[in-house]
């Protein structure tokens, strides 16, 4: 059984940083691409980075190119997602998920496994 369970939130000042981690259990977590996604009340749910299974390849959303990197420690079948210089509109809860198959996409449908979330407020 497929379960991701995502850690790290929390309140932080504008400009600051925040990691989040999204440890995966009951899969083959090498073989599975993983992304993360946002949802700030009131919004539709929007992804945020991804990172494909294979070679490593990443896609970001252009909100936060420049100041997120998604990385992943197949060892401890964990996926990070560093967060600097944070901005308020940053503030959502934020999801980790996964897919079978190599490919990185930010399209939320394509992903069929949810964490259950962590809420990140960035607020002076």
């Amino acid at each position: 059984q497929v379960h991701l369970v995502e850690s790290g939130g929390g309140l932080v000042q504008p400009g600051g940083s925040l990691r989040l981690s999204c440890a995966a259990s009951g899969f083959t977590f090498d073989y599975y691409a993983i992304a993360w996604f946002r949802q700030a009340p009131g919004k539709e749910r929007e992804g945020v980075s991804c990172l494909s299974s294979r070679y490593n390849s990443t896609g970001y959303a252009d909100s936060v190119k420049g100041r997120f990197t998604i990385s992943r420690d197949n060892a401890k079948k964990t996926v990070y997602l560093q967060m600097n210089s944070l901005k308020p509109e940053d503030t959502a809860v934020y999801y980790c998920a996964t897919k079978s198959g190599s490919s990185c996409t930010l399209k939320f449908g394509r992903y069929g496994y949810w964490g259950q979330g962590t809420q990140v407020t960035v607020s002076s």
